[in-house]
Parts: C-alpha cells; structure tokens; sequence
C-alpha cells in the first residue's frame, strides 16, 4: 500500500468523497465498478476531457494522475471496449468515456481519434472501519442492485423518453419538458435509466428544474446490458417515487435498438405497465417511422409524440405525422408545446405559485 496524490477525479467516484491524495494496493480485482489510479500516457486534440465529481469537464494531458473506474462499453457513436481479465500496476488500460470508465479499448469512432493509454498504478483503497487500518477497495454506487427489484411507483405519473441512437436529441426533449412542468407548477423528478457512467444528462435534468435525479452508476452499474437494465429502471422508478412528485421523466440512453437493455427494459411488464407515456426522439423521419413500429409491434406501446432532429422544421414534422399519425413536436424550438402536450396526455393539472 502507498500513497499517490492525483490530478482528476472522474465523476464515476463521486459516490467515495476521495480526497487528492488516496491510497492504492497492487492487487487488482478485476470487477466493474473498481476503482484505480492511472498515468494518462498520450495527448489528444479530440475527446480530451474528463467530467469530474464537480460536474465540469476537465481537459485530460499526459502525464495526469487519474481516478476512474474499471467497466465496459458497446456506444455506437464512441469508443467500445471490454473488462480486462486482469491487471497488474504497469499494466495499460484506455479511458473508454467521458465518465472515467476504463477498459481494454476494441473499437474506435474516427471522429474521436485514437483513446487514451493509461498505466496502471493500483486499486484505489478505501478505509470503512473506523479506527483500522484495513483497506478494501473502493467501489462505484452507493446502493446494491436488487435484480428482483419490484416496481412500486405509489401513482405517480411516469414519463419515459425513448429513442432511434445515440445524440436523438432526448435529454434535450427531457430537459425541454421538465422545464416546461416546472414553469406550470409541477414537481418533476428525473433519472437515466440506460448508457455508460456520465453524469451530465442528469445533471443537465437538474438544470432544466429536476427536484431529485438518479442514475444506473448509483447503483454500481458503469454500463448497462439486457441483464441489470430492468432491474436498474424499477428500482429508478421505485427510488424517485418516494417522494411523492407531481411525475417522473426518465432517458433511456442509446436507442430502441442497441447494446444497453433498452429493449429488456420495454419488454419488462411491470415497468411497461407503469409507463404513462413515451416520447420517441429520431434524426429523421424514416428513423421516426421505423422507432414507431418498433414500439407499436415489439412493445405494444402506442408513442405520445415524436421529436428530435426530425422535426427540425415543418417538412419533418408533416411527414411524420401524415405517416404514422403520431403528433410530432420540436423539443428546440417549442419546448412548451411539447411539455403542455405530455401534461394534457397525463390529465395532470398545473399549480399557480400559491398553490405550489
């Protein structure tokens, strides 16, 4: 055991309130959501930064000492890689996401250019036994997955925002509409139920007005898979219900089909079954054509309406609702519309500012 001081703390850890200075063992278990320290060994002028357990985003330069998180990642758009079977300080590893997951790089995007390399230097330790010198290591999340998790969302109208692939537009159709209910007096909670470890979504939710938000990550989960993504979403849904809110908005990240469960969240009854609506984010309209079948012949599950790039401009809009008769709104452009729309569908009645 010996103590490394460390230049950036990827948003991953966020859960460990790791101070600049931990300390690391050798002996590495090769488990998602580990955490470890590593040298970054190259520079890059593209998908070179770092989202840090503050939310920014950090520029990542050779030579920095970097806490992340051992995982795996299948992005369609980005870098894919797998868990490595084992490691040893020396060892070299790639940073796979924003986040801070890392992993043994597969496959790369041409538009993000080569990943970076990272030496290995330890697992980072924590210490739970007060007064002991006992080190374990450190872990991602704050709560276990329950993968017989039940679905107990106490009424509350559920939200989900699907789409055709990654960068559809559906944080912001989420953000658009969580600000849209907040303006008439609702209290909107707001999770991500699919992806790779990255904070800013939620954070963005935030932004637009979310009171409490939530992520697979907290649950120990780097990147989802058909296996823990039900499991994740109805203890999302179970968590965010709590406390009563006027309605939950969630994003499954990736689209319909992909390597991240959202098809085993879709086709899981109980969260179908709580689901008060669906809204379907494409880049096109054929894209919007083809999701709608998807949820209409797959899922058995009529969309609320369609946004995206798609509905950019009223050529897209026209086509897509004279096609499949579902209403087609932009989340840019009118974003009110498209959360006065969802609010009509849900029968739900907005606050003034005395009432809320």
């Amino acid at each position: 055991m010996r103590s490394v001081v460390v230049d950036k703390i990827a948003s991953v850890a966020i859960a460990n309130d790791l101070s600049r200075e931990v300390r690391i063992s050798p002996t590495i278990p090769c488990e998602e959501g580990i955490l470890v320290a590593v040298e970054v060994l190259n520079n890059k002028s593209r998908y070179n930064s770092l989202e840090l357990t503050s939310g920014r985003m950090a520029q990542v330069k050779r030579g920095d000492v970097i806490v992340g998180a051992l995982g795996h990642r299948k992005a369609l758009f980005g870098y894919s890689g797998h868990l490595p079977e084992k490691l040893a300080p020396g060892d070299t590893v790639q940073i796979l996401n924003l986040g801070g997951v890392l992993g043994i790089c597969d496959s790369i995007n041409p538009t993000h250019g080569q990943p970076f390399d990272c030496r290995v230097l330890g697992v980072v330790l924590e210490f739970p036994y007060l007064g002991e010198r006992i080190g374990v290591p450190a872990r991602v999340g704050t709560q276990p997955l329950d993968p017989s998790a039940l679905v107990n969302v106490k009424g509350v109208p559920i939200i989900a925002i699907a789409g055709t692939c990654m960068d559809a537009g559906k944080t912001v159709a989420a953000c658009a509409a969580i600000s849209r209910f907040r303006h008439n007096g609702l209290t909107v909670n707001a999770f991500k139920a699919t992806g790779v470890a990255l904070r800013r979504d939620i954070l963005a939710m935030e932004d637009a007005g979310a009171y409490e938000t939530g992520i697979f990550s907290d649950h120990g989960i780097l990147a989802t898979t058909a296996d823990n993504a039900p499991a994740l979403t109805r203890m999302l849904m179970t968590t965010l219900a709590e406390g009563k809110p006027d309605l939950i908005v969630f994003e499954l990240g990736d689209g319909l089909l992909g390597a991240y469960g959202v098809e085993a969240i879709l086709k899981d009854s109980a969260v179908r079954n709580a689901l008060s609506a669906v809204v379907l984010c494409a880049n096109d309209p054929v894209g919007a054509w083809g999701g709608i079948q998807l949820l209409r012949n797959t899922f058995d599950i009529e969309p609320a309406v369609v946004t995206g790039p798609a509905t950019d401009n009223q050529v897209g809009i026209d086509i897509i609702e004279q096609r499949t008769n579902v209403r087609a709104v932009n989340a840019l452009t009118n974003g009110a519309e498209l959360g006065d729309l969802l609010q009509e569908i849900l029968g739900l009645t907005g606050k003034t500012a005395a009432q809320a």
